[in-house]
């Protein structure tokens, strides 16, 4: 039976699709690695850390031996951390458990950590052909749009629905190549601010004949976000720093900042102190040597308002804080390739580290 969306899809496809690296390949571990690099990442973002990891772990027995650190430095910059320890986990347990190879069923894909239902059809519609439909939200955008779909997107119970009208239009000879061509073509035309003009479907989209391209699709969640206030001591001795490794269940897990001080509201330099800032600004030759602007970090649901402070102290004040505060000792070269945050690279790069 022929089916007009998706043979208009992937015609559509052939002839306009961008040419990325993963889609050159059948190789489920370079599959896997670009679509938990693309998650909540842009295409042109998300290219060069896809590159850099290829280089440095060719295969997955090669991502699987690194050290997390490693992982952590190569994944700076592209947020989400858990995406990168997340990568590692299953790196590990594919070798460990699967002896290198991935699993080929979508059930099965939906096992390992890391990757939930649209990553485990990915997977398997590109590397192994089968005919699983691969819902993001851009393939969930074009089903709405041109079936006039009012589910709610944002609503866990309506992906039962979008994956059943898919299944019904996913050819069983292409599923790859369908999967790829929804997700481009709400990528690049069918986008949040549609391109109509450009678009294949005018004559038989719904949204497009009833003007709802505004409206649709319906997402009616509505993101909270919370302002958090860091204030951070940036603690010198000569060229040594201290540092300290984030702790689990926060943002930024495994990466490393500076003694921290977070406060509900914002504060200036004396209120933020506590009694071991304030120990270790009593020593004689402890110098405040600048004091930062504020830095504006925007996460998904927090903004992240940090004020940094240069603290320069003599060898003794810095031995007792380190142990007081539970930090570590290191140098400028050593701060450089430790795995850190955007915001703390950034006023790293701002202030000559």
């Amino acid at each position: 039976m022929s089916n007009f969306f998706a043979n208009t899809l992937i015609s559509w496809y052939k002839s306009n699709h961008r040419d990325l690296p993963w889609r050159r390949t059948k190789d489920p571990y370079k599959i896997w690695l670009s679509e938990i690099i693309l998650q909540q990442t842009r295409v042109n973002q998300g290219l060069p850390y896809y590159e850099k990891f290829v280089e440095s772990f060719p295969a997955i027995h090669d991502l699987a031996s690194a050290d997390e650190q490693q992982v952590l430095r190569l994944w700076q910059g592209l947020g989400y951390y858990s995406r990168a320890r997340n990568l590692h986990a299953c790196a590990k347990l594919i070798v460990s458990q699967f002896n290198g190879k991935f699993p080929s069923e979508y059930n099965e894909l939906q096992q390992l950590p890391g990757v939930g239902r649209y990553t485990a059809a990915a997977i398997a519609s590109f590397a192994f052909d089968k005919a699983v439909p691969a819902i993001d939200g851009n393939a969930m955008r074009v089903l709405a749009r041109y079936f006039g779909l009012r589910s709610d997107i944002a609503a866990s119970s309506s992906f039962k629905e979008f994956y059943n009208l898919s299944m019904e239009q996913i050819p069983a000879n292409q599923p790859a190549i369908y999967n790829q061509a929804i997700m481009e073509f709400g990528a690049t035309v069918c986008k949040p601010k549609a391109e109509c003009s450009v678009c294949v479907f005018q004559n038989a989209c719904y949204a497009f004949e009833n003007r709802q391209q505004e409206i649709l699709p319906i997402k009616n969640n509505k993101l909270k976000v919370r302002d958090r206030y860091f204030s951070y001591f940036v603690v010198r001795n000569n060229n040594r720093v201290l540092m300290r490794k984030r702790p689990e269940k926060d943002i930024w897990t495994g990466l490393y900042d500076f003694y921290l001080k977070e406060d509900e509201k914002e504060k200036n330099f004396d209120s933020a102190l506590d009694k071991n800032l304030i120990q270790l600004l009593s020593s004689d030759k402890a110098v405040l040597k600048s004091s930062s602007k504020t830095y504006k970090h925007m996460l998904t649901h927090q903004r992240i308002y940090s004020n940094f402070y240069e603290v320069e102290v003599d060898e003794e004040a810095f031995n007792s804080f380190m142990e007081e505060g539970d930090l570590g000792e290191y140098s400028i070269t050593e701060v450089r390739k430790l795995p850190k945050s955007a915001l703390i690279e950034n006023y790293l790069q701002e202030h000559i580290f």
